[in-house]
């Protein structure tokens, strides 16, 4: 197929799920990727030992369970659990554990201070009475104008302006606020520590909140049989509906005539027609700067994208481990995901150290269970396991300074779990070089295809402008996390982006879209 109706760049989560949504709607789909198979950053592999399975990037999805987008699709996937959903290590050998059944989350915080049990169920309640509009504020489209209404209408004019300065505290702050304790607050900093930003950064409790009260109403699921499952899934459905999808062709150019997307160049020279869009699930930068060239964009725009920011370099290890993980405190052997290495003041300084650019002398690592989750991960008895840390974002590592950053992380977990080195049957490195060689889109090891900090966030992500998919280039959209709402699979870049293609493409009202998208552009990017 060298013309479709539409050309989707990139057969990460994103773009499959811009690729099913135009399939659905009868479009002819031709998805183009770089590397061999499709997925990007969910999928799975063998990569440490015979029969222990690896999820090779993302691992848990409370987003992809709440995802209204994903909902929607009706994929066939079945969720697995852990019995907790995680638990913070504190170095001094405490545990904060969330678990779906709250008495027993409300017990573990109430160990910190009294009350604080009874504090998170509030807390929990007041997030079950908000969530549905709120995620869909989040993962349609900007600005979320029946979702907003919706909030608004449940909390009135006194509570949506105290709900808007939540959203911009720290998550210390906010943990501070709604708690006494340091176990419940370390639950929210640990999870807004998942992105690249600091307890005392802006913004950065919302994130916390959002993932913990995630994890008490949904948990953080996996799905069975592993990460690959999703793409499986997604890849299934886009085939169904006659979706084609070409493997190792990395695109080079978007082909523009006038002002308007006409389809894409691959790198072999292989013109690929687009009738009605080309939707790109690559990072921003990448898209504007190299795949459509200055020439094209506004000179505002293209001096936005010199301050465009990524998010921290990662280092991810995957270890296959003989026996369940020695624990020195029981409570983290029922955990899917595991926070070691830092109270709250630790996090602040490992933050403060990624910060000025130096490489935190004790990580703060997250840590997957992935068989403790998913029994098919590895062999009766064993664990599938794997951490990540952050890094600062830089262009080149020597090999040296990952060996010795791999050695701060296992004395990490050999601090926790002692005896842990030697039950490691096999291990796998992913440098941030590593990771963006499996997926071209981690550029220096980023995953969340740029910074969470709120100056890149709604209508400013991923530069100032609309926060819409729409790009100044018409036909041309975004699709990928460096699009609103950012990172995670949940799939809302992708969606939004068919949304905008499918709008702009209707008859009557796509013309009244066209005009009023362009008189936007030109009013922000000039």
């Amino acid at each position: 197929m060298d013309i479709a109706d539409a050309i989707v760049v990139g057969a990460g989560h994103n773009g499959l799920v811009a690729a099913n949504l135009l399939a659905d709607a009868g479009w002819s789909v031709l998805v183009v990727e770089a590397t061999p198979s499709p997925g990007g950053a969910v999928r799975s592999g063998f990569v440490t030992a015979p029969g222990y399975l690896s999820d090779l990037f993302s691992s848990f999805y409370p987003l992809g369970v709440a995802s209204p987008v994903l909902r929607e699709l009706d994929l066939d996937l079945e969720w697995r659990h852990a019995p907790d959903v995680f638990t913070h290590l504190l170095p001094d050998g405490r545990a904060a554990t969330v678990n779906r059944d709250i008495s027993i989350t409300m017990a573990s915080m109430e160990q910190f201070a009294p009350g604080d049990g009874e504090r998170w169920q509030s807390a929990y309640q007041e997030w079950r009475g908000l969530s549905a509009p709120l995620l869909d504020a989040v993962l349609r489209p900007f600005p979320p104008v029946r979702a907003g209404a919706e909030l608004l209408s449940r909390l009135k004019i006194p509570g949506a302006l105290r709900m808007a300065r939540r959203l911009m505290l720290p998550a210390r702050q906010l943990g501070s606020e709604l708690f006494r304790g340091e176990g419940a607050t370390l639950a929210l900093a640990g999870c807004a520590l998942h992105t690249d930003l600091s307890p005392d950064d802006a913004g950065g409790g919302v994130y916390g909140w959002l993932l913990a009260m995630l994890g008490q109403q949904v948990g953080w699921p996996v799905p069975a049989g592993g990460a690959q499952r999703i793409t499986d899934a997604l890849v299934d459905r886009l085939t169904e509906r006659g979706g084609e999808i070409v493997y190792g062709q990395p695109v080079e150019r978007v082909l523009i005539a006038r002002g308007h997307a006409m389809g894409v160049r691959t790198a072999g020279g292989r013109d690929l027609r687009a009738r009605r869009a080309v939707l790109a699930d690559v990072p921003a930068p990448a898209l504007y700067l190299d795949l459509v060239g200055e020439r094209w964009l506004p000179t505002r725009m293209v001096d936005d994208l010199e301050h465009f920011r990524w998010d921290g370099a990662t280092l991810k290890i995957d270890w296959a481990v003989r026996e369940k993980i020695p624990w020195r405190n029981p409570a983290a052997a029922g955990a899917g995901t595991v926070h070691l290495g830092a109270d709250l003041n630790g996090l602040t300084h490992y933050a403060a150290e990624l910060a000025t650019g130096a490489v935190p002398r004790k990580p703060f690592l997250l840590f997957g269970q992935m068989s403790t989750a998913d029994p098919r991960h590895s062999p009766p008895g064993t664990e599938s396991a794997w951490a990540y840390t952050h890094l600062p974002h830089r262009e080149h590592w020597d090999a040296g300074e990952i060996d010795e950053h791999v050695a701060r992380m296992e004395a990490v977990v050999e601090e926790h779990a002692p005896g842990f080195g030697a039950l490691v049957a096999g291990r796998n490195v992913f440098s941030p070089a590593g990771l963006e060689s499996a997926d071209p889109s981690l550029v220096g090891g980023a995953l969340g295809g740029g910074t969470a900090a709120v100056f890149q966030q709604l209508f400013l992500r991923p530069v100032p402008g609309l926060g819409r998919a729409d790009t100044p280039v018409d036909r041309l959209f975004l699709a990928s996390s460096s699009a609103h709402p950012g990172g995670g699979v949940h799939g809302a870049p992708g969606a939004n982006a068919a949304r905008a293609a499918l709008a702009r493409d209707r008859r009557v009202a796509g013309q009244v879209y066209r005009a009023a998208i362009g008189a936007a552009h030109r009013a922000v990017l000039g």
